[in-house]
């Protein structure tokens, strides 16, 4: 479906060479670096801020979700911002304001300022990734524009994993607002050299009516269901009437969100995009996918700190090595992501996947360092042939003018299931971890001999009864959220395996001489 100003759009500008392109790969790739970088780094930190300021840290989780729900309300909105000031305007744009709100999170005197500049840094931050994805594809010609997808996942697969573990460095060594800091330095040289190497390059603009009330919708169904989402399993999820308002607010929000855009002339979202089967397709695969990826990215580490002994630093570098592979075989996979059918990519990361999560769910309370650290190595293949391909089909055949809005509403489709994996797995596995528990106990009573022969020991090693049956049900505890981890690790591997299905629905991209950039989407 074509774009009604399509027609008197200009073509792509001309691929950049040499020094030109590799400094802007650079300076580009370090902008979405520090944009995702900034998404995980505070989770670590926020003991320390809610310390620092006197606050309970479920107060200082605001930190997070203050983010999150101002970045989820940008993102869909780069199409519109971009056809209104330009995609190079925007962008560095972004990125000083991003720079400043940064430099204000880490000078807040209080709690509430920080929400509030953390609020204006997603916000601003919203444009950053969708228009850095666009511009590395407009920068490398249409053959190599695989290559260019490959050079932007990398920094989307490095920087959340980096990000706890530079994060619990920092408080460790430094002082939390360093954690905000950091991104001064990066951000004004992004900012530096993307204008000095694309302010020619600029995009067309058009003056465009603002779609007030179908953005007003879009905040209202967003943030409500962000809250919803981030506060659900402290308070019980619907059992709790707030959760319950909260829910309907969303539901309500988005249909009308949806009738709205879908008839407005001018709509501050292009949902006509999701006519495209391939689009769909892309962005169901792509999301699904990274929710599943991301609830147990979340979900390891925790049960490391909690369950396993392990500290905030050493479960990072557990999760470190993921990065490896993922960095190794990324270029091989752009290289070659428009000659091969990136369906067939899209598979292998599935199917590897689903093996690393099934080596985990056979994972036990006896497991060491090298066992937990195998399947993570792996996991950097399915990293590298997830992005790359998914991200080249969801934008295959789209006009290069069509790039700025597909790429910010896939990618705010990507960042929305990300925080449903997070609700969903980690309410999954306290319910899974309690029902355990109930079974694990049942064989814990006073007509069990076993139960009274290991009391006996631990009474004789100086603890009382009581003591003794606390340290009893600790043990519970353990092999119970451990057998719910497993059980979570399971299905996300079922998971995997039937998302196989869902991206042969998509149409074969092109692929080969003149058609290989319908294949990568770049024009």
């Amino acid at each position: 479906m074509a774009d009604p100003a399509s027609k008197a759009a200009p073509a792509a500008p001309a691929p950049l060479e040499g020094a030109q392109l590799v400094l802007g790969t650079i300076a580009l790739s370090l902008a979405t670096f520090m944009n995702v970088l900034d998404s995980s780094i505070a989770n670590v930190s926020i003991p320390a801020i809610a310390g620092d300021f006197g606050v309970s840290a479920s107060q200082g989780t605001w930190v997070i979700t203050s983010f999150a729900v101002s970045n989820a309300i940008a993102v869909p909105l780069t199409g519109w911002l971009t056809q209104r000031f330009g995609m190079v305007r925007l962008f560095t744009l972004s990125v000083i304001l991003f720079v400043i709100a940064s430099l204000l999170c880490g000078l807040a005197p209080n709690l509430g300022c920080l929400i509030l500049f953390r609020v204006i840094q997603g916000l601003v931050a919203g444009p950053m990734i969708p228009l850095s994805q666009s511009l590395l594809l407009q920068s490398y010609p249409k053959e190599k524009s695989g290559t260019a997808l490959a050079m932007w996942s990398m920094t989307t697969l490095v920087a959340p994993v980096m990000g706890p573990l530079l994060g619990g460095w920092i408080t460790d060594n430094m002082t939390w607002p360093w954690i905000f800091y950091i991104n001064i330095p990066i951000g004004i040289a992004a900012a530096f050299i993307t204008w000095s190497i694309y302010r020619s390059r600029e995009s067309a603009t058009r003056k465009l009516p603002i779609d007030s009330i179908g953005l007003a919708l879009l905040v209202i169904w967003v943030g409500a269901l962000q809250i919803m989402l981030d506060k659900g399993k402290e308070l019980d999820w619907f059992a709790s009437p707030e959760i319950v308002a909260l829910a309907a607010v969303s539901l309500i929000s988005f249909v009308a969100f949806l009738i709205w855009e879908l008839t407005e002339a001018h709509p501050v979202v292009d949902l006509s995009l999701f006519a495209r089967r391939n689009f769909w397709v892309g962005t169901l695969a792509l999301s699904l996918g990274y929710g599943a990826f991301f609830g147990n990215v979340v979900l390891l580490p925790l049960w490391l700190q909690q369950y396993m002994g392990y500290t905030a630093t050493w479960a990072g570098i557990i999760m470190a090595p993921v990065g490896l592979l993922a960095i190794l075989f990324s270029p091989i996979v752009g290289k070659n992501v428009t000659r091969v059918d990136p369906r067939i990519f899209a598979t292998i990361s599935f199917v590897v996947f689903a093996l690393v999560l099934w080596m985990r769910s056979l994972f036990n309370t006896q497991a060491d360092v090298t066992t937990l650290m195998i399947p993570t190595i792996i996991q950097g293949v399915a990293m590298a042939f997830f992005f790359i391909p998914l991200v080249s089909l969801t934008l295959s055949g789209l006009p290069h003018e069509r790039i700025p809005a597909a790429s910010g509403l896939s990618n705010f489709a990507r960042i929305t299931a990300g925080a449903f994996g997070t609700s969903i797995t980690t309410t999954l596995w306290d319910n899974r971890a309690a029902e355990h528990h109930v079974v694990l106990v049942e064989s814990i009573n006073n007509a069990s001999a076993a139960t009274h022969q290991t009391l006996d020991v631990l009474t004789a090693q100086g603890m009382t009864q009581q003591q003794g049956l606390a340290y009893i049900n600790r043990v519970v505890d353990q092999q119970a959220f451990m057998l719910s981890v497993s059980d979570i690790f399971a299905a996300s591997a079922i998971l995997f395996l039937l998302l196989i299905a869902v991206v042969w629905l998509a149409k074969p991209a092109k692929s080969g001489g003149g058609s290989s950039a319908d294949a990568a989407g770049a024009h």
